[in-house]
């Protein structure tokens, strides 16, 4: 029902201009203040990169039930995996499962390259290059480079990996 003296606007405009509102905040650079900024210390960055240690190290070792001690249990634990998303601790865990069936399968991440970047108060994000190697003994296994983003939050159990989102490495290519 349409109220005298309101005009409405055509469906047409009105998209237009949500879509202008969101490209115009989507252009708009994010504020870091030094407040959000000085949130992780020197301990909790070490802690992140000790806890993304012992993360590869159980992959590698096909060590599962140690992976999802240093994941947060959560339905909305999210790892996009070839540009999919699955969502969930178990679903990741069965996913990585079925990657580690390869006869080689390993990954090395390049830790030296490794920043920990701090997001907000108890939650920070680890940016690294990594390889996966992955495949069989012969013809022999595909290197993999990968950039990966964890990031990793301050529960009551200590840090623990929220996210995981991997993309292909252009630059190594």
């Amino acid at each position: 029902m349409r109220h005298q003296g309101i005009k409405h606007a055509s469906p047409l405009l009105t998209v237009t201009a949500v879509c202008v509102a969101i490209l115009t905040a989507m252009a708009t650079p994010p504020v870091v203040t030094p407040a959000v900024a000085q949130t992780l210390t020197q301990d909790d960055a070490a802690e992140v990169l000790s806890l993304y240690r012992a993360f590869a190290t159980a992959q590698n070792a096909r060590d599962l039930t140690a992976v999802r001690r240093t994941l947060l249990s959560s339905p909305s634990f999210l790892w996009v995996s070839d540009g999919a998303p699955v969502w969930g601790t178990d679903a990741v865990i069965e996913r990585m499962g079925s990657f580690q069936k390869s006869e080689i399968w390993r990954v090395e991440p390049d830790l030296a390259k490794s920043v920990v970047v701090p997001l907000a108060q108890g939650s920070a994000m680890l940016h690294l290059p990594l390889t996966l190697v992955i495949g069989s003994q012969t013809p022999g296994p595909d290197r993999l480079r990968f950039l990966v983003e964890v990031i990793s939050v301050k529960s009551a159990a200590g840090w623990r990996i929220a996210a995981l989102l991997t993309t292909t490495d252009k630059a190594a290519e």
